[in-house]
């Protein structure tokens, strides 16, 4: 007999299986019978294929995304016997309605047992007097000393499990999963629930024993948040088990319950909100029962199996939210479930909201008012606090024993959602906030402030990283007061300055700096009150920008430069350092106008306040002929550059790496002059000094080398240009990524070079690998997306490609038209190309 069933059913089919058994059925039931490693499909096909299934029918088990539809359906469409037994009202589909299906919905364990055995024997009339119902009766496993469980849903004599959650939803999953880790061996079972708060690893244990009461014997509820309270609860289960007197001492009374539970099977102790597993130690029993504890706390290796609860899936919170809350739509449900991170308890208190007559559109916009306040509302019945009085809860208790715990946590509140490297925080830097500089100093005493945090289920700490989820870091961050605001975020720009890569053109820093940017880019630029900590916030910017995300880049850099100088004033260092990489953020955003205007106000303030030939005056000259030249003034550019150049040589030397960069601009705008070769001599000689200063393989470096084979190729050198292009293009590569645009570039010019040589196939082949990148990277519409598409809409051409050139060019053309208008010159090419591949005149 093969045992069909849900996996919320489980407690069902055990009982079942078990009662066939005893009876002398040979069953198959997946928990019992199948093993890790055994192929799941096979196993049931083989069940279903050498005897009878007993479906066990329920709400879960119609569920037609669940295995039972497939053993149901198989068993239907060979015309086999299926014996079907209710455990609950639900409506089986109509194909099979018409089987007789006997409920054991409320019988008692003896009525359910006898129309079980019926509904598998089918109906008979006795060959005889029937057996005398006293002594002596029971069945097989009862002869061997079986003690089998009680009936799904009854509830032991000894039980103090607090009522069932009526509203309870989902969790299936972890149910079964936690049934299956409880009940696998014959020892005690230890399994920790442990999570943050809020995720309802309390209802979750709650439901467990309810759900399968029927396993046990007795099941009791210790509250263990205070571990001096444990014994006298542990004394009271030893009274009720009639083990201890009324009057026993409390030690007397603890060593008589631990000899009754190592002598008992099929027990439950669920110790809830237990935070010290070295505290709870001493409490746990020796037997061949389960202990469920609850916890906010993850460190219970050695003492239990964790198990950890997280939050929602999307499906299991939608189905909560509406079930509480008649009438909510689903897109409705989806967007709450998103604000409040899938948070059972939040979801809850959400619903109580709702459903008192707040509309959706009302408690979305009061959460992004004051997510603290609204979280301390709509507490449900059986939930001790609010989401929002939780975390006040434990940020009060970290207040009072760790509090530079605490000073991390209101940082993080400042800072990004992703987890903090704060292992990476090994700069030093003048005067950090003195709430953080012993951690910085001192790896135990970070320990201790990160496990802190992580035992009161306030942030996920992990390989020295620490993370606050969203609605965790939002409440703090509400909670904290103007004074607490201030001293949090000095904090955090410690912690930002300290964990600083170094300067993001330099390619040695660039593994360190994916953890630390979007914290970077998230701090109010107002906190910000460090040099160190300003110019960090500058240079995370330019990495995006390096990386073609000026786009991101672009709001963030208004957002620092408006600040600033309102903080700072316009001519303060640090109002331009914002100003100079804001100029550059226009420029890579298409906007040259803003970014001359921008850079023409930048070096007048730096003129009038540093002087002609201060450094900074000269790299805010250089920078303002690059935004000329993007503003279309290509002389007036080539003046600003080589005026530049000449007071850099005379300031700063030849080889000064500022000097090199104009010299290398220099270049490009001569070329720009149609002076081609001047452009390439000037090239050669930047180059030369730059291997030599910067090194072979520096990004400043490989700009020239490709600007270089750039000109070579303009000047018919087009070998030279080939092989100085196969050179940078494997540099820039190694360097930079296969998908940086600076790689794409050169890879771009190089397929252009090889067809010049005809190699047309090579180029065809480098050509599209540039195109789908570019594609992924800028986008369909992007220009140089665009140029690539063009470029090899030819040599598809050229191979006699026809119709795929014909597709390509067509689209093109289309997007150049959107993009850039119909008589742009661009856009004119792509017209003439498609032209000629269809032989138009």
């Amino acid at each position: 007999m093969f045992v069909s069933h849900a996996g919320a059913d489980r407690a069902w089919a055990e009982w079942v299986a078990w009662q066939l058994q005893d009876a002398g059925y040979e069953v198959e039931l997946d928990y019992w019978d199948w093993g890790a490693g055994d192929n799941f499909v096979l196993k049931m096909n083989e069940a279903l294929g050498s005897g009878r299934m007993l479906a066990l029918f329920s709400a879960a088990y119609f569920d037609p995304d669940r295995f039972t539809t497939q053993e149901w359906t198989a068993v239907v469409a060979a015309k086999e016997k299926l014996i079907p037994l209710r455990l609950d009202g639900a409506s089986p589909p109509p194909i099979l309605r018409p089987l007789l299906a006997p409920s054991l919905v409320g019988l008692e364990v003896d009525e359910a047992r006898r129309v079980l055995l019926e509904a598998v024997a089918g109906p008979r009339r006795p060959d005889g007097e029937p057996a005398f119902p006293g002594a002596g009766g029971g069945g097989r496993l009862r002869g061997m000393g079986g003690s089998g469980p009680r009936l799904p849903g009854s509830l032991p004599r000894v039980w103090n499990l607090p009522g069932r959650n009526a509203g309870f939803t989902g969790r299936d999953g972890l149910l079964v999963h936690l049934r299956q880790e409880l009940s696998s061996g014959s020892r005690v079972a230890v399994q920790a629930l442990r999570g943050r708060g809020g995720v309802g690893k309390t209802q979750l244990a709650i439901e467990y024993g309810h759900r399968f009461a029927g396993e046990y014997e007795l099941a009791w509820w210790i509250r263990s948040e205070e571990p001096a309270l444990i014994p006298d609860q542990l004394a009271a289960l030893a009274v009720k088990t009639g083990a201890a007197r009324v009057d026993a001492a409390p030690g007397e009374a603890l060593e008589a319950l631990a000899e009754e539970l190592r002598t008992r099977g099929r027990w439950l102790l669920v110790f809830d909100n237990a935070e010290d597993p070295a505290a709870l130690a001493p409490y746990l029993p020796g037997g061949s029962g389960h202990v469920l504890i609850t916890s906010r706390n993850p460190h219970w290796q050695g003492t239990a199996a964790p198990l950890e609860v997280d939050s929602f899936a999307r499906t299991e919170s939608i189905a909560l939210l509406q079930a509480r809350v008649p009438g909510l739509a689903e897109h409705d449900a989806d967007r709450l479930a998103q604000e409040l991170e899938d948070l059972p308890l939040a979801l809850v208190q959400a619903a109580a909201l709702l459903t008192d007559g707040l509309t959706v559109a009302q408690y979305l916009r009061l959460l992004g008012e004051s997510v603290s306040k609204v979280l301390d509302e709509g507490r449900p019945h059986g939930y001790p606090v609010s989401l929002a009085a939780q975390i006040r809860l434990s940020t009060e208790h970290l207040a009072d024993t760790q509090p530079a715990a605490l000073a991390l946590l209101h940082a993080c509140a400042l800072l990004a959602p992703e987890p903090f490297p704060l292992h990476a925080c090994t700069r030093s830097v003048a005067d950090p906030a003195p709430d953080v500089a012993g951690l910085l100093n001192n790896p135990l005493a970070a320990r201790n402030a990160l496990r802190a945090l992580a035992q009161q289920g306030l942030a996920r700490v992990q390989d020295g990283t620490v993370q606050l989820h969203r609605l965790t870091q939002a409440v703090v961050r509400d909670q904290l007061t103007e004074a607490e605001h201030t001293d949090a975020a000095r904090v955090a720009e410690t912690l930002l300055t300290t964990a600083y890569p170094g300067r993001a053109s330099d390619p040695a820093t660039w593994q360190a700096w994916p953890d630390l940017l979007p914290h970077l880019l998230t701090p109010d630029p107002a906190d910000l009150t460090t040099a160190a900590g300003r110019y960090a916030a500058c240079d995370a910017c330019w990495y995006l920008m390096d990386r073609a995300n000026a786009p991101t880049a672009l709001p963030r850099l208004q957002h620092l430069h408006h600040t600033w100088t309102r903080q700072l004033g316009p001519d303060h260092e640090h109002t331009l350092w914002a100003a100079n990489y804001l100029a550059r953020a226009y420029r890579d955003t298409e906007k040259p106008a803003q970014a001359r205007a921008l850079g023409e106000d930048m070096l007048e303030r730096r003129r009038r306040v540093l002087g002609e030939d201060h450094p900074h005056t000269l790299a805010a000259a250089s920078n303002l002929a690059t935004w000329l030249a993007e503003s279309g003034e290509v002389e007036a550019a080539r003046a600003q550059a080589e005026d530049t150049l000449e007071r850099q040589r005379r300031v700063q030397g030849e080889d000064h790496p500022d000097t090199l960069r104009t010299a290398a601009l220099v270049a490009v705008r001569v070329a720009e002059s149609g002076e081609v070769e001047a452009a390439r001599a000037q090239a050669e000689d930047t180059l030369e000094r730059q291997r030599r200063v910067h090194g072979e393989d520096h990004p400043r470096t490989l700009i020239t080398a490709s600007n270089l084979a750039n000109w070579l190729g303009a000047l018919g050198k087009t070998e030279a240009a080939r092989s100085l292009g196969e050179d940078t293009l494997e540099r820039r590569r190694r360097v930079l990524g296969e998908d940086h645009p600076d790689t794409l570039i050169t890879a771009s010019n190089l397929a252009n070079w090889l067809a010049a040589l005809g190699k047309t196939e090579a180029a065809q082949a480098l050509g599209q690998d540039t195109l789908d990148r570019r594609r992924r990277v800028l986008g369909e519409d992007h220009p140089d997306t665009l140029r690539s598409a063009s470029n090899l809409v030819n040599w598809l051409g050229a191979l006699g490609k026809t119709e795929a050139a014909q597709a390509l060019g067509q689209d093109t053309l289309d997007r150049r038209r959107r993009v850039l208008g119909e008589d742009h010159p661009d856009t004119l090419r792509s017209a003439s190309n498609l032209n000629g591949l269809r032989g138009d005149a």
